[in-house]
């Protein structure tokens, strides 16, 4: 089952992927284009060039989840900036999964203040 827990990451690799590569093609992009842990618990999320599928690819421990979301209609609002993996929240891979972007102007940004003592 995909794992929505706060503590994972999220890395989106930006621009288009040709999805009719599965759990071993889309394992190798994340190895060798963008120098990352496929084997990690991270969410690696791909999106093809009409903007209307998305595959996320995850290791559990034992083995790879591989979950695809085909739109009906209209298409995600994915980053375009090629060859490019981008860092986000698991609120912003929600965003995306609803139609949203992953920049919502009125959202709260997310803070870290330090404890003074």
């Amino acid at each position: 089952m995909l794992d929505f827990t706060l503590g994972s990451q999220v890395h989106l690799a930006c621009g288009v992927t040709d999805l009719r590569r599965s759990i071993n093609g889309l394992a190798i992009i994340v190895k060798l284009q963008f120098k990352l842990d496929p084997y990690s618990r991270a969410m690696f999320v791909f999106c093809n060039r009409s903007q209307s599928l998305i595959k996320i690819l995850q290791w559990d421990g034992s083995g790879f989840w591989l979950f695809m979301k085909r739109l009906d209609k209209g298409n995600f609002r994915w980053p375009m900036k090629a060859n490019e993996v981008q860092q986000v929240s698991v609120k912003e891979l929600r965003w995306l999964l609803e139609g949203l972007s992953i920049e919502q102007k009125s959202a709260f940004k997310e803070r870290h203040p330090s404890i003074v003592v």
